[in-house]
Parts: structure tokens; sequence; C-alpha cells
């Protein structure tokens, strides 16, 4: 095996600084847009609006995450993954403090979507810094913990729910949003720039375009992938507290207690999903955890009891954030040097643009059938879907970054 040349071997307190920062912006974007799941209900009674109306706030979001992922994936390939990572940290804090002032639906409609653009550029410039970063041998390991800041995100989100909401309300939770500031310091202070993207970064733009338009078939099929992976997470999240609401009637602190549980389900599942995928392979991983989620469907949807309840939301969302735990290793190997934070980050929020309709069609469909029904019948279409996609595809496993 090559050995790379010492200026070229990634010390480990570097390492950890990247990943670290990587987790914790995807942790506090997760956290950020969960509140608003969460606080669904509430927010529709504050501005008189329905459950479908404030699915579409929700659909509004994602619509706006592949603006982001444009502009942040382009410049941080262009110019580095540093800058762009605290440029966006920045941004998606501000808008989330202004979240708290939203005086009508419609400003709170917009400020969603300005936050859609920070969060669609934060993942493809983190997981690039962070894959690029650490040794091949732990890349699906590590993916699956990067990419399960994701559920952490939700989990604290459902304790601020949990503790919070009842005494406070809606609108100071979100002031909490100002936190990815201080994240933005770490970076700039402990972050290094990946010297993975110094030695294949373009000579400029033009270069860096030919690249984009020359993979433009591997930019179709991580579109592809990416739609069925955001449905699949999307489908069994964002409308669940409500499904919990409306159709178990449970309360406030039910439904968070539940929806930690899920989470903590997540973060095992994405962790393990992710380690077994260096030794088994990326594109297998997702599959058998696809299919499993398939599998548990009738006890996540359909369960007659409380305890049941609870193991079907935790065997779900292991199953589910298992599969996505492989995603940032993956997608990252897939993608071609010059432009790793572009293609994934693109790809993948083009992906969340086309799935992001899932929660206004759930919503609509629980108007006319059982929302245990609606979400397990979207449920199983899109497991399936996502494991053919993968299963179609490509890998490229413990691809070397170096470039060389």
């Amino acid at each position: 095996m090559r050995v790379p040349p010492p200026s070229q071997v990634q010390k480990p307190s570097d390492q950890n600084h990247a990943v670290a920062a990587s987790f914790l912006g995807w942790t506090l974007d997760a956290f950020d847009y969960f509140l608003v799941v969460y606080c669904l209900t509430a927010i529709a009674h504050d501005f008189h609006r329905s459950d479908k109306d404030m699915a579409l706030a929700i659909t509004v979001t994602l619509g706006f995450r592949p603006v982001g992922a444009f502009l942040f994936g382009l410049i941080a390939d262009r110019y580095g993954r540093r800058t762009p990572l605290m440029i966006d940290l920045i941004f998606y804090s501000i808008v989330e403090v202004a979240t708290a002032f939203a005086p009508t639906y419609t400003w709170f409609l917009v400020l969603r979507g300005l936050f859609g653009i920070g969060m669609g550029g934060e993942w493809g410039v983190g997981a690039s810094l962070a894959m690029e970063k650490v040794p091949p041998r732990l890349r699906g390991l590590l993916s699956g913990f990067l990419q399960q800041g994701y559920a952490v995100g939700n989990l604290l989100a459902a304790l601020c729910y949990f503790f919070l909401f009842q005494r406070w309300g809606w609108r100071p939770m979100f002031l909490l949003g100002g936190l990815p500031a201080l994240l933005a310091l770490f970076v700039r202070v402990k972050v290094k720039e990946s010297e993975a993207w110094e030695r294949t970064k373009s000579a400029d733009w033009s270069q860096l375009w030919t690249s984009i338009v020359s993979n433009w078939k591997i930019f179709l099929y991580i579109a592809l992938l990416m739609t069925f992976m955001n449905f699949s997470s999307h489908g069994t999240q964002d409308m669940y507290p409500t499904f919990l609401q409306r159709y178990f009637h449970f309360d406030a602190p039910k439904r968070s207690i539940i929806s930690a549980i899920a989470s903590v389900g997540a973060i095992i599942g994405g962790i393990l999903f992710g380690w077994l995928s260096d030794r088994m392979g990326r594109r297998k991983s997702i599959v058998i955890a696809l299919v499993g989620a398939v599998i548990v469907i009738p006890l996540w949807a359909f369960s007659p009891v409380t305890g049941m309840i609870v193991a079907g939301a935790f065997a779900m969302q292991f199953m589910v954030q298992g599969a996505w735990g492989v995603i940032p290793a993956h997608l990252s190997e897939l993608a071609p040097d010059s432009v790793r934070s572009f293609l994934p980050g693109f790809g993948y929020q083009c992906g969340v643009l086309i799935s992001g309709s899932i929660v206004y069609i759930q919503a609509f469909l629980a108007e006319r059938m059982s929302y245990a029904a609606t979400m397990a019948a979207t449920g199983a279409v899109v497991f399936i879907g996502g494991a053919i996609v993968t299963a179609l595809g490509r890998e490229r496993r413990g691809r070397d970054f170096s470039g060389t």
C-alpha cells in the first residue's frame, strides 16, 4: 500500500477537530430544523393555520436547501472548506434567531426558506472536510458518527421541547439557534484547511465547471439515490410527532420522549451500519438497513400499546438512520476529487428538493385515510425504491483521496 508523504499525513488532532466541527454543524442544523417539527401544531395554532399549511413550511425549508448546496458547494471546491463553513454557520444562526420574532405566517415561511439555504450549505462542505481528513479504513465508522449529528440534533430538539415548551412556548426555543455562531469561532481557531482539497483544487472557475459538467452521470445517480434516502428519513421523522398526537392522542411530553428514544436508535444504527460498511461494503449495508425498515413497519405504525409503539420508533430509526450512516463516506468516495463538496452536496439537496413534498403528501393523505395507513404506505414505497436504486449503483469503498 502506498504510504503518503509526511506532508500528506493528517494529525489526529486535526482529524478530530474537523470531524467535531462537521458533526456539531450538522447537529445544530438538525436541532433548529426539528424545533419546527415538534412545535408544528403550536405554531399552526398561533398563526391560525392547519397542519397541512405548517407542513408547507417544512417543505419550503427542504426546497431551498439545494440553493445553499449549490452556492456553498461551489465556493468550497474553488476556495476551500473552512471559510464557506464559517459563513454558513453564522448565516443560519441569524436566520434561526429571527424565526423567534416572525410576526406572521408569511414571514415565518420566508425565514424557513432562508434557513433552508443555510441548512443545505452545511452538509456538503462539512462532509467533504471531514471525509478528506479521516483514514480510509475508518471512513465508514466516522461517516456513521458524522451523519448521526442529525439524529443528535433531533434528540436535543426533543429534549428541549420536553423541558421548555410547556413553560416558554415555541418562540424562545428558537433563540437557541444562535449557538452555531460560536461553532464558527471554533472552526476559525481549531480547524485547518483540507490538504486533499489543496492538492486537487481546480485552477480556475472554468476548470471547476468542466469537472462538474463532465461528471453529470454521477450527479444524476447521486440525486436519484438521495431522493429515496430523503423520502425515507423525512417520511418517517417530520410528521411523526404529529402522527403521535393525531392518531394516538399522546401529549407533548410523551411525544418528545418517544421521539428522543427513536433518536437514540438512530444514533446507534447509524454508527453500527457505518462500521459494517467498512467491512461488507457501502451498498450492501444500505440495502440491508432499508429492507430492515420495511420489516419493522407494522410495529412502527400499527402497534396497539405504548411499549410496542416505543419499540417501533426505536427500530425504525435504527434502520433508516443506519442506512444514512453510510452516506457521507459513500458519496464522498463516488465524487471526483475536484468537486467533492459540490457534487455530493448539491446532489443530496436536489434529492431533498424532490422528497420535500413527502410531508405535504402525508398531511394530505392523512385527511383522507388514517395516519397509520399513510405512514405505513409511504414508508414501504420509499424503502423498497431506495434499496433498488442503491443495489443498481456502484461504490468505491476505501478510495484514496490524495489526488495522485
